[in-house]
Order: structure tokens, then C-alpha cells, then sequence
């Protein structure tokens, strides 16, 4: 029997849109090779840098782009965290930043949730109760692992608590673009102006994770110093990438593909709310989100192990590995963007008798 993975946060294949993708690396070389193949300012490619400064409105100096988001957090965790230093973020959060701020060393304050966001009051209490942090993180829109929502009310009052504190809020938005339904809402980055707010992005889902290029809009100074920290680290970034997704960028590709993305794996995200509704177990809740990757389901009781769903055939993330502190013990992340609808399904039903019978007492 082979194994469903709702493990998986990755794009389902189809979303790839792989001939076009070979078609603009070719062009790119034709067009400007003797730049894209040979070394070059560490905050990226020209052309990209200034297509995403158009987008957001800044200055192309404030663009660093990186190979994925993620190196570019862990640039900025080591230029702004040293042992000891407090950064506050959402639990349950992204499992990656939990893991590379444990390794610097630092004082991690998770600000609870619920399907609005993190609790802006919460927040509040946790910059009055111990020394100024070295930054806020969060993923605002359909967040890795809840698929929750910061609401617009919030995300205002978010980004007065920023400015009234001088705060650091660093603003993860890889999903924000995978949206099924509802209205847009702006960014925290848009909110606050920029000052205090770093944005980051990727393309990862939106053109293709195998890119690698993400990138960060942050204030003047900030940008300077990590694209110093870049250049030290690998010299010159992968330019045929970046020139890669900007000639798929320049003809006009990009708005296109987001939509098919989108209905691609909106049907993902209504097979696994079906699927929830039919086999959950009682007493079970789930989130509803309106775009990104992911449900949370959260039990009244432990949830399964690992190895009791490879027995049955499914496997997922379990809900302790998106909190510092180890709690979690009763959530599971399901993801449901690279399996069919079909497969979720079929893994939602053989999963449903692990949840409804683990009943094993709460650490």
C-alpha cells in the first residue's frame, strides 16, 4: 500500500509550468549571458530587484533576493539575534525558525492564536514583560502550519504596536498569493509603511520551488548589511534562476499562472474540508482557510503517532514540532497542496480511525 503524505508542503507537479519555465531559461541566456552566467552583486539580479522594488514600492537598494526566503531569515536571525536575545512569533509557527533561533541561541516568546491571528493584546504583554526583542515574526496570510488568517482589525493594530515600540516585525508572506476566495488584505508592510516592517517573499509557490529565489524588502540599512552577509557567504547569487523567473516575469506570465495555481488547488483544499467533515472524529476542529497549503486539526485528545499512520498508510506533520516549548501534543498539520483530491480522500478516511482512537493520556 503505498503512502499518502499530507506531509508534504510542496506543489503538486501540475503546478509547474515546466516547458515555459525551460523556454525563459533559454531566453535569459540569449538575452544577457555574459551577466546570468557570470558573477555579481550579492543582493541579485538587476532586473529583478527592480521589478520587485516596483511592486512594492521601495527603492531597488531595499531588495535583497536570496536563494529562497528562508536563507534570507537566516541571514537576518544572525545579524540580529545573539544568545539570549528574545524574538517573539506566533504558536504555533513554522518549524524552520524555531530550529535555526534554538541554534543561535535564542529566548523564543510564542504569542497564542486563533482563526483572527495572534492576539495583538498578547503581544502587548509579552514586549512589556522582559526586555525589547530582537524582532516579531509572523506569516500573516494562510500561515505555515494553521492556514490562519491575521484579519485586517489586527493587522492595524499590529502594525501601531510596531511603530509605537519600534518594533522589528518580520513579515513571512510565501502564501499570500494562493488564495482561493475572499478579498485580498494588505500586508503589515503595507500597513505600516515599511519602516518597521521587513517582507518577505518567494516564488517557490507561485512559479516553482526548485528556483530557489525568495527575497526580502527591508528598511536602507538593514539591506545593506545582508547583502554584505550574502556576498561573505557565496560571493555571487545563482543569476540564471533569478533571470529565469524574471523573464517569466517580464512576459507577463506570472498573473496568469497564480490564477491556475489557484484553481488547481482550491479543489485540494475542498477535498480535505469534505473529508474532515465526513471522518473527523467528534469533538475535533479544524481550520477553513481561504488560501496556502494547509488545515490544522486539533483534537481533544493526543494525536496519533507517526508510526501508527505509516501503519495505516498516511502520514502528516505532528503539531509539536510548530511550537518552541514542545507542546501540540493534540494538533497535526495536514497539507494538502501536493496530493490529489482523490488521494486526500482515501488518506483522510484511513487516518480517521487513528484520530477517533488515540486515546493516549496528555504528556
Amino acid at each position: 500500500m503505498a503512502v499518502i503524505s499530507f506531509a508534504r508542503g510542496i506543489p503538486a507537479p501540475e503546478c509547474l509550468a515546466v516547458d515555459e519555465l525551460a523556454d525563459c531559461a533559454k531566453a535569459a541566456i540569449e538575452r544577457d549571458g555574459k551577466t546570468v552566467l557570470s558573477y555579481g552583486p550579492g543582493g541579485g539580479y538587476g532586473p529583478l530587484r527592480e521589478w520587485i522594488a516596483a511592486r512594492h514600492g521601495v527603492e531597488p537598494a531595499r531588495v535583497v533576493v536570496t536563494s529562497g526566503s528562508l536563507q534570507a531569515f537566516v541571514f537576518l536571525a544572525e545579524q540580529l539575534v545573539q544568545p539570549g536575545s528574545r524574538v517573539i512569533f506566533e504558536a504555533p509557527t513554522y518549524d524552520r525558525p524555531i530550529k535555526i533561533l534554538r541554534r543561535l541561541g535564542a529566548e523564543m516568546v510564542g504569542i497564542p492564536m486563533d482563526d483572527d491571528g495572534l492576539h495583538p493584546e498578547a503581544l502587548e504583554e509579552a514586549l512589556a514583560s522582559g526586555p525589547k526583542p530582537a524582532f516579531l515574526y509572523t506569516i500573516a496570510t494562510f500561515q505555515n502550519p494553521s492556514g490562519r488568517t491575521l484579519t485586517e482589525e489586527r493587522r492595524r493594530r499590529v502594525a501601531e504596536i510596531a511603530r509605537e515600540h519600534d518594533l522589528l516585525v518580520i513579515e513571512d508572506d510565501p502564501y499570500g498569493l494562493i488564495r482561493f476566495e475572499g478579498p485580498p488584505i494588505p500586508t503589515l508592510f503595507e500597513l505600516e509603511g515599511g519602516e518597521n516592517v521587513a517582507y518577505a517573499s518567494s516564488f517557490s509557490k507561485t512559479i516553482a520551488p526548485g528556483v530557489r529565489v525568495g527575497y526580502y524588502v527591508l528598511p536602507a540599512p538593514l539591506a545593506a548589511q545582508i547583502e554584505a552577509l550574502a556576498v561573505s557567504t557565496y560571493i555571487t547569487p545563482p543569476f540564471m534562476t533569478q533571470a529565469t523567473v524574471h523573464e517569466f516575469l517580464r512576459r507577463g506570465n506570472f498573473e496568469p499562472n497564480v490564477d491556475r495555481v489557484n484553481g488547481l488547488l482550491r479543489g485540494r483544499r475542498d477535498a480535505m474540508l469534505e473529508a474532515l467533515e465526513r471522518h473527523a472524529p467528534e469533538g475535533a476542529v479544524w481550520t477553513r482557510p481561504e488560501g496556502g497549503y494547509f488545515v490544522w486539526l486539533d483534537l481533544e485528545h493526543d494525536a496519533p503517532s507517526l508510526a501508527s499512520a505509516q501503519a495505516a498508510g498516511v502520514t502528516f506533520v505532528e503539531g509539536k514540532d510548530f511550537f518552541a516549548d514542545g507542546s501540540g501534543s493534540r494538533s497535526i498539520r495536514l497539507a494538502f497542496s501536493y496530493v490529489s483530491t482523490d488521494e486526500i480522500a482515501e488518506g483522510v478516511a484511513r487516518l480517521a480511525p487513528l484520530l477517533a482512537g488515540a486515546t493516549a493520556p496528555v504528556a
